[in-house]
């Protein structure tokens, strides 16, 4: 599938996959990365830092998204960014897909 100058519907970009997390990177620069995310209900990312802040855009469905501790939850439609150097982790709530921009630079 071309991506580059081509209209598409985010969520259409990946599929979910009952029990697993399925990643299409849509842009991959030295100074960041766009990658589109599913999540299957009860799957997610487990507690980690970056070094630089990651800006998280829901399109489907619903995360609880933890922050220092602090407990978020996004649905679709709804964006958070998660601090660089601060622990974070993801879960869906039920299966949910989101955009993730990682800057770099």
């Amino acid at each position: 599938m071309e991506l580059i100058g081509t209209a598409l519907t985010l969520s259409d970009l990946v599929s979910y996959q009952d029990g697993s997390v399925v990643s299409k990177t849509l842009i991959d620069k030295k100074i960041g990365t766009v990658t589109m995310f599913s999540f299957g209900a009860g799957q997610g990312l487990s507690e980690h830092t970056v070094p630089y802040d990651a800006f998280v855009q829901v399109v489907d469905g619903e995360a609880e998204v933890v922050i220092n501790g602090e407990v978020h939850t996004v649905t679709a439609g709804q964006m958070i960014i998660m601090p660089a150097n601060i622990p974070h982790e993801l879960k869906a709530v039920k299966p949910f897909k989101m955009l993730l921009v990682m800057i770099r630079a």
